[in-house]
């Protein structure tokens, strides 16, 4: 699906280390933007040592743990993501702990002349910190949990039922992202060191160190150990507790009510849960994101779930809503069967259009269809909402970055030596030569000519500038793997992985290049070598993708019937939503192809208009701003992000909308206005904890008693009862539909 990313600010829990308020400076030295004058330093100690042994040990580790951890989530029905967030927090003890306990004995390598090395060259300092953060954040795939590609992996392995060999899969995912390292360099001098391009990093203020109060670090480890024991009982013991639809156990027998009251397969009417992997996936974790945003996203929901979707499925029957579940991210038939995909391809992973006559058109539940019209109303809206609110802005800024204006930051970062261009032109070159490897002698596995390789590498570079300049100036990324996966889809259809490979090199290589510059925005604030952020992200997300891609093998080798839900166990975590939506749209653009789904052999054309709506709505926004300036609320209204608010669904469900709302709104609201010292000293503290305290016990059960298949067997918890107990939410209500186990109408 497409999507407007709502960034949540990148928590600094580096300033137990000092105050992180610049000094006052002379006004020419001071940088034109308010935020960083006001949180970040101004000063550097160039004397901070940084390729320590603490720093590799704990980089390393944490990006290898990290990267493990997202990937085992990824396949599980709530894909928690562990972020960078709770490495800071974790790996600050730690750090010190090793300042204190490693020998500070200075020694010779062989080979490397006269030049001493130490285990403990002094106290642990926040650039080794951020580094270690840095790697971690290669190991979440920069917040977004496992490598994009490796969902390639999974849909031939796990949907298609083909096969891709360990080599294939390992270029395929390194190739993806480090490509958007070629891009990032080529455009580093106009979004990293302007004084005018930057990206928000807030930071936690500090309390007076003199009052009591639990430290942070006991603070975490009492959370951690809380959330650790707590987790067993709703991943094990009482897995009901992972969505609390109450309106189904009043109403058994009612299809109606449990299509409104299911969390997992209806509507979510006053459907809450009690397990934080629920609150925390797919939308990342509320304690982290702005009250504003969590409004925005509120209305956009309440806006689809509680108005749009009962008109269309009651009020209308859009698009014989009736004949399929109201909530589903699977494909259908026109009687309401699940689309058999395998019966319509080849051995080749090519459609079989005689088969594909046989069994007729592709049909989405109407929620689906409906989303992936606000879909493309999103894209649009975003691109007219920000040339209209903020195209001036972002011409003065790129402006300013082509007169080559710098500040304080920029001239400290001189004295350190620059990346030279011929890295990012070599890596860049070799990447693009491996990658057309790929696709010329390892076709047969990847499907993807050279040309569309060429193609795609072109529409990145084209993008990536724009959509980077879009996101430090606004916070807004448009979602554009719609616009890669429909011009494939139109240029070569029948073929689903050479869709989704072209759409991995040609959007995600843009948004890891927008990462890229992220991370490295950051690093030119902390005063970062830029040679050593450079090698730390290169070898994290080398490691990262490795072990992505050990783990998912190791997964989906281990687990019968991984990512099939019809075959698994009723409780089974193992669904896999993500990558049902990813293998979705593969079938939709790629193996089906645009044409037989939104075009004139489609049922879905109509979705189209929704382009033309998103590209009018902010024009009628800003009109009626310009016709009644002095209406402040007028502005506030962003299209991108009301239409773009369910972008995550399916594969979220709406007990992970209900929960994170609620959730955020309670911390980001109440405890930040009534308690803002604690919310200032714990908050992200709290999310850090819990986030690591899921993953361990997550890990733990899976290796104790997921391995042996052992489960209970009582109404909370049974492998062959639904834990939620809303069997005919997923019912079709159209008359003389048969759907197994569903009433007849």
């Amino acid at each position: 699906m497409g999507s407007v990313g709502i960034e949540t600010p990148a928590v600094n829990t580096l300033v137990e280390y000092g105050n992180i308020v610049s000094e006052e400076e002379e006004e020419e030295e001071e940088s034109p933007i308010e935020e960083v004058r006001l949180t970040v330093p101004t000063k550097d100690d160039d004397s901070l040592p940084l390729w320590t042994f603490r720093m590799w040990f704990l980089g390393l580790f944490s990006c290898a743990l990290l990267s493990f951890l997202n990937q085992f989530f990824a396949y599980r029905r709530e894909p928690l993501v562990i972020t960078q967030i709770t490495v800071q927090v974790a790996t600050l003890p730690i750090g010190r702990f090793m300042a204190a306990l490693l020998p500070e004995t200075k020694f010779h390598i062989p080979g490397l002349g006269e030049r001493e090395f130490s285990l403990n060259p002094g106290p642990f300092n926040i650039k080794e910190h951020v580094l270690i953060s840095i790697f971690a954040n290669a190991g979440s795939a920069f917040g977004s949990g496992s490598a994009y590609a490796v969902g390639i992996v999974t849909i031939i392995k796990a949907f298609y039922k083909g096969t891709i060999s360990f080599l294939a899969g390992w270029i395929l995912i390194v190739t993806t992202q480090v490509l958007g390292y070629g891009w990032a360099g080529l455009l580093r001098k106009y979004v990293v060191e302007p004084a005018h391009m930057w990206t928000l990093h807030e930071k936690e203020n500090e309390e007076d160190d003199n009052k009591k109060h639990m430290s942070r670090s006991k603070f975490f480890v009492i959370v951690m150990t809380c959330s650790f024991l707590w987790y067993s009982v709703p991943d094990f013991f009482f897995q009901s507790l992972q969505s609390i639809s109450w309106v189904c156990w009043a109403f058994p027998k009612s299809i109606t009510a449990q299509q409104l009251g299911s969390g997992f397969s209806g509507l979510g009417f006053g459907a809450l849960t009690l397990d934080w992997s629920v609150v925390a996936s797919f939308l990342f974790s509320p304690l982290i994101c702005p009250f504003f945003a969590i409004v925005n996203v509120f209305i956009g929901y309440a806006l689809i779930i509680y108005i749009v979707m009962p008109i269309s499925y009651w009020g209308f029957n859009v698009y014989n809503a009736r004949t399929f579940p109201i909530f589903s991210s699977d494909l259908f038939t026109a009687q309401g069967q699940r689309y058999n995909t395998t019966a319509i391809v080849t051995k080749n992973l090519e459609i079989d259009l005689l088969e594909y006559e046989k069994q007729g058109r592709v049909n989405l539940c109407s929620f689906f269809a409906i989303t992936y019209g606000f879909g493309f109303a999103t894209i649009a809206a975003t691109l007219t909402h920000v040339a209209l609110f903020y195209g001036r802005e972002i011409y003065t800024r790129y402006r300013a970055s082509k007169e080559g204006k710098v500040d304080v930051h920029t001239r400290l970062m001189k004295k350190y030596k620059d990346i030279p261009s011929w890295w990012f032109h070599l890596l860049l070159a070799l990447t693009i030569i491996v990658s057309l490897a790929l696709c010329i002698f390892l076709k047969n596995e990847v499907q993807m000519p050279w040309w569309a390789l060429i193609f795609a590498a072109a529409l990145a570079f084209i993008f990536t500038l724009p959509i980077s300049i879009i996101t430090a100036t606004t916070n807004q990324t448009p979602g554009l793997n719609i616009i890669t996966e429909y011009i494939m889809g139109v240029v070569w259809p029948g073929r689903p992985i050479a869709n989704v490979c072209f759409k991995t090199y040609g959007y995600m290589s843009m948004a890891q290049a927008i990462s890229f510059l992220n991370d490295f925005k950051l690093g030119h604030y902390m005063k970062i070598p830029p040679r050593s952020m450079f090698l730390v992200q290169l070898i994290g997300t080398v490691l990262a993708g490795t072990v992505n891609l050990g783990v998912a093998t190791w997964l989906l080798g281990s687990i019968d019937n991984i990512c099939q839900d019809n075959l698994l166990p009723a409780n089974s975590p193992w669904t896999c939503p993500s990558d049902r939506v990813f293998f979705d749209a593969s079938v939709i653009w790629g193996l089906v192809g645009p044409s037989r789904v939104f075009g004139h052999l489609g049922n879905y054309g109509g979705l189209n208009w929704f382009f033309l709506g998103g590209l009018l709505g902010p024009l009628a926004v800003w009109l009626l701003h310009k016709k009644f300036p002095n209406q402040s609320w007028i502005p506030l209204i962003n299209l991108p992000v009301l239409l773009g608010a369910t972008a995550s669904m399916p594969p979220a469900t709406p007990v992970n909308y209900n929960a994170w709302i609620l959730v955020g709104t309670i911390f980001n609201f109440f405890v930040f206005r009534y308690r803002k010292k604690w919310w200032q000293r714990y908050n992200y503290i709290l999310s850090a904890a819990l986030d690591a305290g899921v993953a361990f016990m997550a890990i733990l059960i899976y290796v104790a008693l997921g391995i042996e298949n052992k489960n209970l067997h009582w109404w909370g918890a049974d492998p062959n009862i639904d834990p939620e107990h809303c069997p005919l939410a997923s019912c079709p209500t159209a008359k003389g539909v048969v759907v197994d186990g569903c009433p007849v109408f």
